[in-house]
């Protein structure tokens, strides 16, 4: 069967299923592969040279000039992954993005943020998988070590703890935490600043 090109993303966007034993998944595969060699090209220099950020911009195919990302970092899908302005991902960020991840402006986020889109099939979980982008919303701020798990959405201005797995939307302005994360409190939005 002839498959159009883009046809495995569409498949990812729409949530799965994708088979990899399938033809349409090679250009999964090969988008993988381009990801992970930008990323070491990237891990590779030393954090005080800009050069960096060049690798960076051929992942995501975009300028970066409003996105800070500091080294490590690891992205498995650039062409998945959309930023507002004035997002910040601190070291050692890992996405597995896949099923797509979007920044809204003024994201920002501790040292070893983790986010899956990606899930495997409960019985042939070698070769079937499942997706869910993760959407964040406006100037939330993802604290030290906080995993986000496929097809969650996380609030505007909302604020989730540090080592929180978080595995339910999240509300705007709330405080999450814990594992799996629950609501602790909720912000003033009237004491919320840009």
């Amino acid at each position: 069967m002839e498959y159009k090109e883009g046809y495995v993303f569409e498949l990812m966007e729409n949530g799965g299923p994708t088979d990899n034993r399938e033809p349409y998944f090679r250009e999964a595969v090969d988008e993988m592969m381009r990801a992970r060699v930008l990323c070491a090209k990237a891990n590779a220099k030393m954090p005080d040279d800009p050069s960096y950020v060049k690798d960076l911009e051929e992942l995501f195919g975009r300028n970066l000039d409003d996105v800070r990302i500091l080294t490590p970092f690891i992205c498995d899908f650039g062409n998945r992954v959309t930023f507002g302005k004035g997002v910040f991902l601190n070291h050692s960020a890992i996405l597995s993005a896949s099923g797509g991840i979007e920044f809204e402006d003024g994201v920002m986020s501790a040292p070893g943020l983790r986010i899956a889109t990606i899930n495997h099939d409960m019985n042939e979980r070698h070769t079937i998988y499942t997706y869910g982008k993760v959407h964040i919303k406006k100037n939330a701020w993802l604290g030290m070590n906080v995993t986000i798990c496929p097809g969650v959405t996380i609030g505007a201005y909302s604020v989730v703890a540090a080592g929180a797995v978080v595995t339910k939307d999240v509300p705007d302005y709330a405080v999450v935490g814990g594992v799996p994360a629950k609501i602790l409190r909720y912000l003033d939005p009237a004491e919320q600043k840009e």
